[in-house]
């Protein structure tokens, strides 16, 4: 019989991990804590967080907390603080414990996997949430779909299962699709189009639902990754980008992505896990990537215009 999860140690408080923490203490105020430390435990600690108007005094563990290990852990920080959550999450980890990473990027799962084995990562990725986070406050209105599981989900293992129930149990939307790689770099090229381009754009959702300029702004990003994904044996395809379109005309036309919320507020952006990325492997790869090296060199352009006060 598939052991059940029952406790969850969130890292990272920002919009996904606050969304999924709330979800799951509604579900049993008991089973889930965020692991945090210094300025950010205090915070936790004594405001707590206000979740779709609700108030939500989610526990807090300091990464020093030797209290036993979680059965699954959720990792939801932003890269650059990606080498502090491993380090804090020594004690959240252990023999049997699960690691699932909704990280944004390509290389999470086996970043988290060289620190903590490879054996207990799942890959993930999260899909359509429109969560906004502001101070203490995290709306959204649609919660979308956390895709996840081994590489290859032909036949399911007893790890996929006991997350599988516990998202059953939470009322958290899920699929476990047969191929998470092909899944993975489709998440990859929908980020490196939507997140970047309305960050240089400055624009919500609404104006890539409306203008098929902007449309094709997005897209043009998002064939950089399709011809570099043909190098990988992953072929993404047309069919990805149109499967991507349909995911973003069904989000709340006045949400924005984490990339320009991180714009506005005068945050480190994610551009070197994008368009970084993209660049890097087209010159390894002898595949041009013009669109990303735009983006890249314009939001390295806004970043350095905005003063950096790193509020994650």
């Amino acid at each position: 019989m598939t052991k059940s999860i029952e406790t969850i140690a969130v890292v990272g408080a920002g919009a996904l991990g606050a969304a999924y923490a709330g979800i799951l203490y509604d579900m049993d105020n008991r089973c889930v804590s965020f692991v945090a430390g210094g300025d950010r435990y205090e915070r936790l600690s004594s405001s707590g967080l206000i979740i779709n108007g609700k108030h939500y005094g989610i526990p807090v563990l300091r990464p020093e907390n030797s209290s036993t290990p979680a059965d699954l852990v959720i990792v939801a920080v932003k890269n650059q603080h990606l080498p502090a959550a491993l380090r804090d999450l020594k004690n959240r980890v252990g023999a049997e414990t699960i690691i699932i990473s909704v990280m944004n990027g390509l290389e999470s799962e086996e970043q988290i996997g060289a620190v903590y084995g490879r054996e207990k990562v799942l890959y993930a990725i999260s899909v359509g949430i429109d969560a906004l986070r502001e101070e203490n406050r995290v709306n959204y209105a649609r919660q979308g779909k956390i895709y996840f599981g081994e590489a290859k989900n032909t036949i399911l293992t007893e790890r996929v299962k006991r997350v599988q129930e516990l998202f059953d149990k939470a009322g958290i939307a899920y699929e476990t699709p047969p191929d998470m790689i092909h899944a993975l770099w489709w998440k990859f090229m929908i980020n490196v189009g939507i997140n970047q381009a309305s960050a240089v754009l400055r624009a919500p959702f609404s104006l890539f639902q409306t203008s098929p300029a902007a449309l094709e702004l997005m897209q043009s990003a998002m064939r950089e990754v399709i011809l570099l994904s043909a190098k990988t044996g992953v072929h993404l395809t047309e069919e990805d980008i149109d499967q991507a379109s349909k995911v973003l005309s069904n989000i709340n036309p006045l949400g924005k992505t984490s990339m320009l919320q991180d714009i506005e507020a005068g945050r480190k952006t994610e551009v070197e896990m994008f368009a970084g990325k993209v660049i890097e492997l087209g010159r390894k790869m002898n595949v041009p990537t013009p669109i990303n090296q735009q983006f890249f060199d314009a939001i390295r352009k806004i970043e350095a215009e905005n003063s950096p006060t790193d509020k994650t």
